[in-house]
């Protein structure tokens, strides 16, 4: 595809500043294929130079991809590009091909993906190896529980079988952010996640909640998606720049670190799914 082509594409977009800097991104990021994942490098790069300044936050897959850790690229990505991925991301430019870098990778493979399914309880076949090593956490969440996997999906049979909510079950939009809820007894099952409640007449009022202690700083999502992983514990002492937690972001893994150091208090857990802006962590 031609640069022509590709101004053409991206400056018809709504926001003319993410289509400036996704002409740029594409233009000294190499020219890579406009299809999954590679336009979702492009675009995720796009907004953090909108939100955070020109290449001030490279986005980890499009960083990846101009050091040449998913292939050679069309063209040479810009040199300064390069630089600054490399320094950013702390890895060197390779040349080597995908599965010679995967094959080394102690963390990829059938084996990996065996022992994990056998860790898990699940069933060890060639279909569930297949999704454990293709998607790793996703792919065990998936297998484990469809209706709480990053992805939003289920099974075929699942799906063709499952009644229409009634009873107990709705959903509660609040501030636009649907919130699955399930009441069973004196639980009630949020977006997947089980939480007690009481429930009593008429309005009480609530003392005031400070979403952040004294001195604390929040981290917000970015973007909207689902927490794949949470890399902390409650409590736990990071420094600035220690990744947090792990979103999944259009079928992307988006780490989000830690903006200063001190006390984590975290607000949400694996497969939990937020709004940008909403509070992921704070800081204290």
């Amino acid at each position: 595809m031609t640069s022509k082509r590709w101004d053409e594409t991206l400056t018809t977009t709504p926001c003319s500043k993410c289509s400036e800097t996704g002409v740029s991104c594409v233009r000294l990021g190499d020219f890579g294929t406009s299809v999954t994942p590679v336009s979702q490098f492009y675009a995720q790069q796009a907004m953090n130079n909108v939100m955070f300044g020109k290449w001030k936050k490279i986005a980890p897959g499009y960083g990846k991809m101009v050091l040449g850790y998913f292939g050679k690229t069309p063209v040479a990505p810009d040199p300064e590009i390069v630089k600054i991925a490399q320094e950013q991301l702390k890895l060197e430019p390779t040349t080597k091909t995908v599965l010679e870098i995967n094959d080394a990778d102690p963390t990829k493979g059938g084996a990996v993906a065996k022992a994990e399914l056998e860790k898990e309880g699940l069933p060890v076949t060639d279909e569930n190896i297949f999704i454990a090593a293709s998607c790793k956490e996703k792919g065990i969440l998936f297998l484990k529980d469809p209706s709480k996997a990053p992805m939003g999906c289920r099974f075929a049979e699942e799906a063709k079988s499952a009644p229409a909510s009634k009873g107990g079950a709705c959903t509660v939009t609040i501030n636009g952010k649907a919130y699955g809820v399930e009441l069973k007894g004196d639980k009630a099952v949020v977006n997947g996640k089980e939480v007690a409640f009481t429930v009593a007449d008429g309005i009480q009022a609530a003392p005031a909640v400070s979403s952040a202690p004294a001195g604390g700083e929040e981290i917000k999502a970015p973007v909207p998606g689902t927490i794949l992983r949470v890399s902390v514990t409650n409590g736990q002492e990071v420094q600035q720049g220690d990744e947090i937690l792990v979103m999944d972001v259009m079928k992307m893994e988006t780490p989000v670190t830690a903006p200063c150091a001190g006390k984590v208090t975290l607000s949400v857990g694996a497969t939990d799914k937020v709004a940008t802006g909403d509070t992921l962590a704070v800081i204290g």
